[in-house]
C-alpha cells in the first residue's frame, strides 16, 4: 500500500473504496500523479472527485507531513505493526489514523464507555462507579471525548492512572468541543488520541456516527450507560453487534427518555449490566489470574493451527479466517469439530475460547 497515495487522499477527505480503488489501479503515488488526467476514463470516477484530484495534484505532501510533525501529531496506516490490532478486522476500517500521544498493545483489552452526551445524574452515577472498577482491573477506556458520558469516562480512568483513548469526529488540529482543552492535553498525556480526518476538517454532524466503528473497534467491548431511541450511542453499540464485540448495557428507567436504547438493547440481546462483575467475568482482564495455557500438537494441520490461534488470543471465526487465511466455510467446519471434540467452546458475540489448560 502507498503511503503517500493514501494521505494524498486523506488530505482530499476522498472516501476509502475510491480510495481502495486507485491502490489496487496504480503501484505507487508518482504513477497515480502521472495519470491524473486520464482518471475518469480508467476508474470512471465521478466529476466532483476527479475534479478534486486536478485541482489538487500539486498538493505538497512533505510541508503537511512537517505541519503534522510541528504540531506533535503522528500517524499509523492500515497494516502497520502499530496500527490498532483488533481494527485489522472490521468492516471498512480506516486507510490510516493521525494521532496524538502514545500507542499501546493493550488496548485491544480495552472497553468502550458511551453514552448520552446530556446524561442524567443516574447515568452519571453508574458511569463512573463502572470507569473507577475497570480502571483498577487496569482496562483501557475508550470514548468520543463528548459531553456526559464520555467526557466522565475519561475523566475517571485519568483520576485512577489508567490509560484512556478517545476517538475525535474532526482533525486533531482542532478541539472539540473547546472545553475539552484540558481534558484533551490530560488524554495526549496518558493515553492517546485517535483521528482520521485530517487537518483542518471541522467537527461536522456526519463525522461522528462515521468514526463510531472505530470506537466500538478498537477494543473488545462496549458498555453503554444511557441512550436515547435513535442516537450516536446506539450506532456504536450496533458497530460492535456487527464487530463480534461484548455489548453490555445498563438498565434503566422504563420511564426515562434516556433509557429506552438501553432497555431496548437488553431485549435485542445485550447484556445486562448492574455492577461491573457482570463485565469482567465476559472479557479478558489484565487483573485477572489466569492459568497458564499449554501449546497443543493436533494430527489436522487446519485444526491444530486454530486452536493454537485461539490459545492466543480467543477471537470471532471471521478473524480466525483472516488471520490464516482460510475460507469463512472451512473455518465453520473445523470449528465444528473442535466443539465437538472438546476443545473449544463459543460464547456470546461468536468469540471462540479454547477450553485446554494446564493442569
Amino acid at each position: 500500500m502507498d503511503k503517500n497515495l493514501v494521505l494524498f487522499c486523506n488530505i482530499l477527505s476522498i472516501s476509502n473504496p475510491v480510495t481502495i480503488a486507485l491502490l489496487e489501479k496504480f503501484t505507487s503515488y508518482k504513477e497515480f500523479i502521472a495519470n491524473i488526467p486520464d482518471l475518469n476514463e480508467i476508474l470512471n470516477l465521478d466529476k466532483r472527485t476527479v475534479n478534486k484530484i486536478i485541482k489538487n495534484r500539486d498538493l505538497n505532501l512533505n510541508e503537511y507531513l512537517e505541519k503534522l510533525k510541528k504540531l506533535g501529531i503522528s500517524m499509523t496506516f492500515f497494516g502497520d505493526d502499530d496500527y490498532p490490532e483488533n481494527l485489522n478486522y472490521i468492516d471498512d476500517p480506516p486507510l490510516m489514523l493521525y494521532y496524538m500521544g502514545t500507542l499501546s498493545k493493550e488496548d485491544g483489552l480495552g472497553l468502550s464507555i458511551v453514552g448520552s452526551r446530556k446524561c442524567t445524574s443516574y447515568g452519571a452515577w453508574a458511569c463512573k462507579e463502572l470507569a473507577y472498577e475497570l480502571s483498577r482491573n487496569k482496562i483501557p477506556i475508550i470514548s468520543g471525548l463528548a459531553y456526559g458520558i464520555d467526557r466522565i469516562a475519561h475523566e475517571v480512568s485519568l483520576e485512577n492512572n489508567n490509560r484512556t483513548v478517545a476517538v475525535i469526529g474532526n482533525g486533531l488540529d482542532i478541539v472539540y468541543p473547546y472545553k475539552h482543552k484540558e481534558l484533551y492535553k490530560k488524554i495526549v498525556n496518558n493515553g492517546v488520541i485517535f483521528s482520521e480526518y485530517a487537518l483542518g476538517v471541522e467537527p461536522l454532524h456526519y463525522n461522528f456516527p462515521y468514526r463510531n466503528r472505530i470506537i466500538s473497534g478498537i477494543g473488545q467491548g462496549v458498555v453503554v450507560i444511557e441512550a436515547q431511541k435513535k442516537s450516536g450511542t446506539l450506532i456504536t453499540a450496533n458497530y460492535a453487534a456487527d464487530q463480534g464485540k461484548d455489548v453490555f448495557a445498563l438498565p434503566g428507567n422504563i420511564n426515562s427518555f434516556y433509557s429506552v436504547g438501553t432497555n431496548d438493547l437488553i431485549k435485542d440481546g445485550a447484556k445486562i449490566i448492574t455492577d461491573v462483575d457482570d463485565i469482567l467475568e465476559e472479557i479478558h482482564c489484565p487483573n485477572k489470574k489466569q492459568e497458564e495455557v499449554i501449546q497443543l500438537t493436533l494430527d489436522d494441520p487446519i485444526e491444530n493451527n486454530i486452536i493454537n490461534l485461539l490459545i492466543s488470543s480467543p477471537c470471532t471465526c471471521d478473524i480466525i479466517s483472516n488471520q490464516l487465511g482460510l475460507p469463512i466455510d472451512e473455518v465453520n467446519a473445523n470449528l465444528t469439530k473442535l466443539e465437538m471434540k472438546g476443545y473449544v467452546i463459543e460464547e456470546i458475540g461468536g468469540v471462540f475460547y479454547p477450553v485446554v489448560q494446564k493442569g
